[in-house]
């Protein structure tokens, strides 16, 4: 293996007695046996000159010609002694980082062999959608409470219809910015509840982490459909800052209130995504291949389209809807979420 100027390689010999460390010039050989004519585990220990004190486009021919060869010798003398390299089995690849601390580089494949190409989600956090959801429940507000997040997100959707209008793509995106939020509050502040009381969450900690990737996922999702503008990015900035602190100062206040303005928000983006398929049945909004990386995380059809890449996106917003509004009325009748089994993988 090597890190920065340093190779090392590891080889096997024989030893009938105990020898000591040598060094000679600027490379060390340390040996350890336990008993005669045992292997003996050497490992070379190669040190060479560290290049780059001044920037690569300042050098001259010269110089770069210079560090190339004393790489390309460096590299020989590994794979030629025999040892095991970071390179090994998979050649010097530029993308391969060959880790001083032992960590090696994931090779993932899918079912047919081919390789997996995608580094934030893997094969076995692939799911199917269940799209036979019952999409139109609601939770009737009856507590002040209740009214007050009901009321809270019909105010958040107002300026959000002025801004995007039709613009559908755009607005799945920013919805999905601002959804992937409260999972990952809900789920550090039980955490960190978790650690002070030295007790369990009841799993209610990954089903929010894991609410919170999925709804991250949505976005990258979106992200290959609608490309957003500089304002709509510094829209984001804005609107997250501002939700983030928000929510993480209701959910301590009240975690009952916190889920039920989530289980409002996920209603809401049902209602979008139902008028996004409308557009998309209608003819106003192209309804082009379905991107790879939704094709992959849901285990779509080869030829899925962006209505099928919609229709699962809101099956998961109908979940997301269920677990929160449950977690709510959990709390509502005196009770905490660990008192109850998180509902673990429901999509």
């Amino acid at each position: 293996m090597s890190r920065g100027a340093t190779t090392v390689v590891r080889s096997l010999t024989m030893s009938p007695r105990l020898s000591s460390p040598t060094v000679a010039g600027n490379s060390a050989v340390i040996r350890a046996i336990t008993g005669p004519e045992t292997p003996v585990a050497t490992w070379w220990i190669k040190s060479s000159p560290v290049f780059g004190a001044r920037n690569a486009s300042t050098m001259t021919l010269s110089e770069k010609e210079h560090k190339e060869e004393k790489v390309k010798d460096r590299k020989e003398e590994a794979v030629g002694g025999g040892g095991a390299t970071a390179a090994d089995d998979g050649g010097w690849k530029g993308k391969e980082v060959a880790s001083y601390w032992g960590v090696p580089p994931s090779r993932v494949v899918k079912d047919d062999g081919s390789e997996w190409k995608w580094n934030c989600f893997r094969p076995w956090e692939t799911y199917q959608a269940d799209l036979s959801i019952d999409l139109k429940k609601h939770h009737v507000p009856k507590t002040f409470l209740d009214k007050f997040a009901y009321w809270t997100v019909k105010s958040l959707r107002l300026p959000t219809d002025i801004f995007f209008q039709r613009r559908y793509g755009c607005r799945a995106m920013m919805l999905e910015t601002v959804a992937a939020v409260p999972g990952m509050v809900g789920g550090m502040l039980l955490h960190c509840k978790s650690l002070r009381r030295f007790e369990p969450s009841g799993g209610w900690i990954k089903t929010l982490l894991e609410e919170a990737e999925n709804e991250r996922m949505h976005l990258m999702t979106f992200m290959e459909v609608a490309k957003p503008k500089w304002y709509e990015r510094g829209l984001v900035f804005a609107v997250q800052g501002i939700f983030f602190n928000a929510y993480f100062v209701a959910y301590l206040a009240s975690p009952k209130l916190a889920h039920r303005i989530t289980g409002y928000l996920e209603e809401e983006a049902i209602h979008s995504y139902t008028e996004f398929l409308k557009e998309l049945d209608n003819g106003n909004i192209e309804n082009v291949k379905a991107p790879a990386i939704a094709i992959d995380y849901w285990r779509l059809p080869a030829d899925s389209t962006l209505r099928d890449v919609v229709m699962v996106v809101r099956a998961d917003e109908a979940h997301h809807r269920d677990v929160n509004h449950f977690a709510s009325d959990i709390h509502y009748q005196g009770l905490e979420l660990k008192d109850s089994p998180a509902p673990i993988g429901y999509h």
